[in-house]
């Protein structure tokens, strides 16, 4: 099976060009990116093909591509892949307003392409395990959740996160949507009110976007959710940022870290002090060859668009709550 990967100005592009190369029986064939510096950049990098334009990359009629662009123009990249045919795993949030993301799914429908939205998080191990102790009921009825997702700053490459024009927003759209997928999945149903507090509390006068923010949700079924997501960490920290959750139960209160499984390395030559080194199963494996065997096997994705719709739904509630100060309700027909 032959995959590209669309634009790389997403960092889990970098990440993804591993998993493609040991996912089973595909040809990952390069990637597209209209910056030149960057395309050169990552084809050294990796020692991989690079196109320029995305037409060129498309010119090889992938069974599939994965869209790692800036948040803004990921509309533009889809329509393109399923105008040629290729089925899309797009990075979230899949666009940066709701009208460019039902334009998504329509253009989509009308080429009978199948759409992936990448929330990874969903094959962690650690996650897997909540999943099947809820349906199993052994936390009875729930009652409440508190998440939290921080990283440090995008920089470099990667600059456009801060940019709004470019992002959407700042660390509230990049970091919310993760934790609302998994609240989602785990729960079962869909967020009914919104009410967030946001603000750059961080880097003020250095970027113009949110750094950090606290939301608070409340589900369909009553549950009360809390979503701390910032982008916190220092560049000294040991690692990008970490995802953690918390559930309160009935009969019991379970705590998960999703990236746990590391070992603390000292080295003169890492790039952090100290530095922590996964040796857990990687959840971006998991994802890509789930979008893979929807390909091969011709159906549709676990997580799908209307996944990457609804957090994208919540992400920019949040930003009008923070606007007008009150809640904001989401209708769902």
């Amino acid at each position: 099976m032959r995959i590209g990967i669309m634009s790389f100005a997403h960092i889990h592009a970098e990440s993804y060009v591993q998993n493609l190369r040991q996912a089973p029986d595909v040809d990952l064939i390069g990637f597209s990116d209209t910056d030149a510096e960057r395309g050169q950049h990552f084809a050294e990098v990796f020692n991989l093909r690079w196109f320029p334009t995305h037409q060129a990359l498309l010119a090889e009629r992938p069974e599939g591509v994965v869209i790692c662009s800036e948040n803004s123009r990921r509309r533009e990249l889809v329509e393109m892949a399923a105008a040629a045919g290729s089925h899309i795993l797009c990075e979230k949030p899949i666009e940066v307003t709701l009208r460019d993301a039902q334009a998504m799914r329509d253009i989509c429908a009308a080429n009978h392409v199948r759409f992936m939205t990448a929330f990874p998080t969903r094959f962690a191990p650690s996650l897997l395990s909540v999943k099947a102790m809820l349906a199993r009921n052994e936390l009875g009825r729930l009652y409440a959740a508190n998440g939290i997702n921080h990283s440090e700053i995008p920089r470099e490459h990667r600059a456009w996160f801060a940019q709004k024009a470019l992002a959407g927003g700042g660390a509230v759209m990049d970091h919310t949507v993760h934790l609302v997928d998994i609240l989602r999945w785990l729960l079962g149903c869909e967020v009914s009110e919104v009410y967030a507090e946001v603000d750059n509390l961080f880097y003020p006068g250095e970027v113009d976007v949110d750094t950090a923010g606290i939301v608070l949700l409340t589900f369909e079924n009553g549950v009360f959710a809390s979503i701390d997501c910032s982008w916190s960490r220092p560049t000294s920290y040991p690692r990008w940022g970490h995802f953690k959750m918390d559930l309160l139960g009935e009969n019991g209160f379970v705590t998960v870290d999703a990236l746990a499984q590391h070992l603390t390395l000292y080295s003169k030559r890492a790039t952090r002090h100290p530095q922590w080194i996964n040796w857990g199963p990687d959840s971006n494996q998991g994802m890509i060859n789930e979008f893979v065997a929807s390909i091969r096997e011709q159906r549709e994705p676990l997580i799908t668009w209307r996944d990457g719709y609804e957090a994208l739904r919540v992400a920019l509630a949040c930003y009008d709550s923070a606007h007008s100060g009150q809640p904001v309700r989401l209708e769902h027909g």
